[in-house]
């Protein structure tokens, strides 16, 4: 098989830092891959040497079966790629950043550029300077630029980063139908769960440069569970009234745990008993599985714990923080 994307043993050190070590990754046609893992973990540094933007220390990168090498060889015409933050002309607008990067790519159809501003949302901007854009629209522009060419694969480092929560939808929907209807191959790093967890089709998770799991989407949702999760200013009493009701619960980092299906289907008389006894700070519902709960406690141990303030229940899907 052929693979979109293969890298065998891929590592870049600088001086003693081992940024990526002896990474494997084998990424099918038409996958939507997540590059899962904290902040420094080594996505950026991985994707890089992907794009051939920087030499590995050790390893090999394959790009459609093609070797990536030095002085740009690779397969770049079939490849739309977005890392870090998007550069752009500043003086120029948002169509003429777009006409300049036509040109350059060799794209022929002139009508490339007013598509891709159609299908990014970003006809409003069009004629507006970059250097005036939000760091959202900035985000879009860059999105823009990588698939203007239609691509086969697209390499896109925190795609959703400085767009509100309708534009991550918005992403999430173009990127999906891309993959579903066209057959484009999406590899995406994100630090943050919820956006690879309800698209990807796999999910690989790397620390400390190196890719310490690899799961695939049903494999993660077969392995949630629910819980619900009480903060509270006691939680010595908490726990005491909780375990005399009946309860199973856990003590973790200040926080009781709860997996019980009456605490999860029913947050609020759960609270309200044991705030009688001690006040909540804090109190959701929350789905996790347990890849997630080894990322959230790498970052805990990472950072010093902050105490949210305010009482307030919520109920949302779990992701790394």
């Amino acid at each position: 098989m052929k693979y979109a994307i293969e890298t065998i043993g891929l590592s870049k050190n600088y001086g003693r830092v081992h940024a990526v070590d002896g990474v494997h990754l084998r990424v099918g046609p038409g996958e939507i891959y997540g590059f899962l893992g904290l902040i420094g973990a080594g996505k950026t540094t991985t994707i890089r040497a992907l794009l051939g933007m920087i030499c590995p220390s050790a390893g090999e990168v394959r790009v459609f079966g093609e070797p990536v090498g030095p002085n740009g060889r690779g397969p770049w015409r079939r490849v739309g790629h977005m890392v870090e933050v998007p550069a752009a002309y500043p003086e120029l607008t948002v169509r003429e950043n777009l006409e300049v990067a036509r040109r350059l790519q060799g794209i022929a159809d002139k009508g490339a550029t007013s598509r891709v501003i159609e299908r990014l949302g970003i006809g409003a901007y069009a004629d507006r300077a970059a250097g005036t854009l939000s760091t959202g629209n900035l985000h879009r522009l860059g999105l823009a630029r990588a698939m203007l060419h239609e691509p086969e694969l697209l390499i896109l480092d925190e795609p959703a980063n400085g767009l509100d929560p309708a534009g991550v939808v918005e992403i999430r929907e173009l990127l999906a139908g891309l993959a579903h209807e066209r057959g484009v191959t999406v590899f995406m790093s994100s630090h943050i769960l919820t956006e690879v967890d309800r698209l990807a089709t796999r999910i690989g998770i790397i620390h400390e440069g190196r890719l310490i799991e690899e799961l695939e989407a049903a494999k993660m949702e077969a392995l949630r569970s629910r819980r619900l999760i009480i903060e509270v200013r006691q939680p010595a009493a908490a726990y005491s009234a909780l375990e005399s009701a009946g309860y199973s619960v856990t003590a973790e980092n200040g926080g009781l745990f709860l997996t019980d299906t009456r605490a999860i289907e029913a947050p609020v008389n759960t609270t309200k008993m044991v705030a009688s006894d001690s006040p909540i700070t804090a109190a959701k519902a929350q789905n996790t599985a347990w890849a997630v709960e080894a990322l959230m406690r790498l970052r805990r141990s990472c950072r010093k714990n902050t105490k949210p303030s305010g009482a307030s229940i919520t109920t949302q899907e779990s992701g790394v923080p």
